[in-house]
């Protein structure tokens, strides 16, 4: 029993490993491409393609998916579940919910001033958006949120493991696409921050996964 445990720890370690060291080198390379300006027809083929979907009712739709991915809105929502978590006496849990906040909202704005790249400016928004474009905050942090708040029901209700994992991803996709939807995000942005997300709600799983075995100890 305990060789197959260690054995399915070395695989998962393993795993993480290859998916940051992916999700590093994506990055790099659409970084690399944002500052070289090798992205412009990519991008902008996509987004013209998905204009032409528009409708009232997906209008409508789309604002309220990235309402929901609104990186300040993620934050207040984090204080909520972590006083919460504390209320419940899972104070590892609250204290790595906040630093995967704080930390992905902090990297974020630190990458949209380091590359300081325009928003698309292709139509008309019905949003209005500040800052930088590159990387998109709403994938960012969307991504490192919502997935540890999937991470934490999928270890506790593992009978429906697949679809809080399911459900989590589908959330995390729609709201990069409604960036995408309203014009506010060029494709690469969106790309590169769940590239950027899931190198940290890697790591944020990880230290949370050797706190408690500390603990059990």
């Amino acid at each position: 029993m305990r060789s197959r445990l260690l054995s399915l720890l070395l695989k998962v370690r393993i795993g993480g490993l290859l998916l940051a060291g992916i999700a590093l080198w994506v990055f790099a390379q659409i970084a690399e491409e944002v500052l070289e300006v090798e992205s412009y027809a990519f991008d902008t083929n996509i987004l013209l393609t998905i204009r032409s979907w528009r409708s009232p009712p997906l209008d409508l739709l789309m604002l309220g998916i990235t309402f929901i991915g609104d990186p300040f809105v993620l934050l207040i929502s984090c204080l909520i579940l972590g006083a919460w978590l504390l209320q419940r006496k899972q104070k590892s849990e609250a204290t790595t919910l906040a630093i995967a906040a704080i930390g992905a909202i902090g990297l974020n704005v630190l990458l949209k001033q380091l590359f300081s790249r325009a928003r698309p400016a292709l139509w008309d928004r019905v949003v209005d958006v500040g800052q930088y474009s590159f990387p998109s905050g709403h994938a960012m942090v969307s991504m490192v949120i919502y997935g540890f708040i999937g991470y934490i029901l999928a270890t506790r209700y593992r009978r429906q493991q697949v679809w809080i994992i399911s459900l989590t991803t589908l959330l995390v996709v729609a709201i990069g696409f409604s960036r995408l939807y309203l014009g506010v995000h060029w494709p690469t942005d969106i790309i590169a921050g769940y590239a950027a997300g899931i190198v940290w709600l890697i790591a944020c799983i990880s230290s949370s996964k050797i706190w408690h075995r500390y603990r059990a100890k």
